[in-house]
Order: C-alpha cells, then structure tokens, then sequence
C-alpha cells in the first residue's frame, strides 16, 4: 500500500495543477460554463475528502464526478482517483471495477500501467490463508502477469514482481497442505500427486524441499523404494545441507537400506 501511494503523487500533482489552470484561465470573463464550474468543484471536493482520509466518501465523490460529467477530463482522472480511494479503504472489488472501467474507456493512456497495477494489488490484498480458496490467489497471478507482460520496464512491474514470487510460494503452500492431509489419511497416491504437483508448477518456492521429502515418505509407505530413492537423490542435489534431506536419507537407510548409496546427493543440480 506504501508503494501505491507513493506512485499516484504524480496523479494527484497533475490533477491539483489542472484545477489550477482552469480557474486561472478566465481573466475575469464569463468564459467557462457551468458544468466545467461544476465538475471542477465535485473534483476539488472529491480531493479534499482524500487528504482528509475519508476514502469512503472521496470515492463515492470521485464517482460522482464521472456520473455527472462522463466525457470530461475530470472524468478519466476521477476513475483512477476512485480506484485509489477504493482501494486504501479496502473496497478491493470496487477498486477493481474502477481501474478495469478506466481500461475499457481509455486503454491507450500513460496513465494505464497504473491502471493494470491497481487491479493487480486489489487482487493481491485479498489472498487468503493457505487454509481457504486459492481462487483469488490465481487471479492476482494473473493480474500481476498481464502487468508485467504489457508495461516490464516500469516501476509497476518491478513491485508486480515480487508479488508473484510470494503469490506463487502461497499456491505452493495450498499443494503442501492438501498433500500433507492426504498423506496423514493414508491417501498416499493422492498425496504423490499434491506434492509432484508443487515440484513441477512450483518448483523455486520454498517449499520444494519438505514436498520432495514428503514424497519420499509416501513413496516408501506405497512400497516403492526406487522411487523414493529417486526423490531423495534429487533431494540430495538440489538441497544437501538441509533437514529435509537428512531426514529422506534417514529413512531411506531405515526402510529401503539397499537404496542409501544411490540416493546421496550427486554433483550439481537439477
């Protein structure tokens, strides 16, 4: 949330100084109509409510901005402005359908990137414990994807970055969980594939090495040494000083000891 208020400063400057030009671009005559007046007051007055905290109310404002005065300029800021205050009071989905309405009727602005970024962290906000659905997890995965995938190089992108990373550990983690429930019903089959499926989809989060060991313990209670062997050796490779590794070894040499030579580690990685 730090980094999202620091990067709309450029927003809010830009606003306050076309507010500025507009009142000064009169010298005394009756040259601005009574909309632009209008439209002008509801903006200042939608900001002030946002310096002031009131994020509830500047949102609604900024809203009523583009409800009165769609096809102004007020208006395509006041869509950005709204997502922001939806946002920092924690209105994610209505934050969401500000930055994705700003999308759909200007998709071609500079201010987009900043657009695709605030759907992407309103996803990213509402991440849930390993515990519940993982739905929204994915769609801030893919929201953060399509922000690197257009705009790479911005700032947006960078912080976009490592929210994939903890986005992606978070899934990683959801796979352990289930495997570990499987695996503690003596459902092992079901377990192998919950802990594969975190090696292949989510193999640089940090829990590959519990899934790989989780693996051998499975594969030695379905009775099938070689295999566990296997995951122990690539175990061994990838992560031999860690205690998931001492632990596979240990019971390699306690349950399959015609397999202990060939599961420690080789040299290099996977």
């Amino acid at each position: 949330m730090v980094f999202a208020r620091a990067i709309l400063v450029p927003v809010l400057l830009l606003a306050a100084s076309l507010a500025l030009s507009a009142c000064a671009s009169g010298d005394g005559k009756k040259d601005q109509s009574y909309i632009a007046r209008d439209v002008e007051s509801l903006y200042l007055v939608a900001k002030d409510r946002l310096d002031r905290r009131q994020y509830a109310m500047a949102a609604a404002m900024f809203d009523e901005v583009e409800r009165q005065h769609p096809y102004s300029v007020w208006a395509r800021r006041a869509q950005l402005m709204s997502a922001f205050s939806y946002y920092v009071s924690g209105e994610y989905n209505e934050a969401i359908g500000s930055a994705q309405r700003f999308l759909s009727l200007h998709p071609g602005s500079r201010e987009a990137p900043y657009a695709y970024y605030m759907i992407a962290i309103s996803y990213y906000e509402q991440i849930k414990s390993v515990d519940r659905d993982q739905r929204i997890t994915q769609q801030s995965l893919d929201a953060l994807g399509e922000l690197i995938r257009r705009y790479p190089n911005t700032d947006y992108a960078a912080d976009a970055r490592l929210k994939v990373d903890l986005a992606r550990d978070h899934l990683a983690g959801k796979e352990m969980e289930i495997g570990r429930f499987y695996q503690q019903q003596g459902l092992y089959l079901a377990a192998v594939s919950r802990f594969r499926a975190e090696i292949e989809t989510y193999d640089t989060t940090s829990h590959t090495p519990e899934a790989l060991h989780r693996l051998v313990e499975s594969y030695l209670a379905l009775g099938l040494p070689e295999e566990a062997r296997k995951a122990a050796a690539v175990l061994g490779s990838n992560y031999p000083g860690s205690k998931w590794y001492e632990r596979s070894y240990a019971l390699i040499g306690k349950y399959a000891p015609a397999a202990v030579d060939a599961a420690k580690p080789a040299s290099g990685g996977r």
